[in-house]
């Protein structure tokens, strides 16, 4: 069975759920990350985050700023590696991929985001648990 063309997409960043930002960013500063940018807090998704990163890795802390975070849901069942996160041209044309390949379900269709300068994010959830966030390229 033929599937369809896969879009370009580019590895961008792991999400690594957490309480504390500071105390969060302190374990991975003993393995050599660094911040890059700004704290950013998205109303949208209900998070507070920050990037850190190391040659060839980044990661992004996200803590929920409020008790309806997804984020909450995640920690509360003790997982704190909990997507990860590709750069699109066509996020649209990703979204309907990932779907028609992966058995993806839509969990946040395509909106604006804080931290990518009100670019277009969009997360699906594919069979086994991986929840996968797609980036609108700039």
């Amino acid at each position: 069975m033929l599937t369809p063309m896969a879009p370009s997409l580019r590895f961008h960043h792991t999400g690594v759920a957490c309480r504390d930002l500071d105390e969060a960013e302190a374990r991975y500063r003993a393995l050599g990350f660094v911040r890059e940018g700004e704290d950013f807090e998205d109303p949208v998704q209900a998070i507070r985050g920050r990037f850190l990163v190391l040659p060839g890795t980044r990661i992004e802390l996200v803590a929920p700023s409020t008790a309806e975070s997804p984020v909450s849901g995640w920690l509360s069942r003790g997982v704190h590696l909990y997507h990860t996160a590709y750069e699109t041209d066509d996020i649209a044309a990703s979204v309907a991929h990932l779907k028609a390949t992966m058995r993806a379900k839509v969990t946040v269709a395509p909106v604006p985001a804080v931290a990518f300068s009100m670019r277009k994010i969009a997360f699906l959830m594919a069979p086994g648990g991986l929840l996968v966030e797609l980036i609108e390229a700039a």
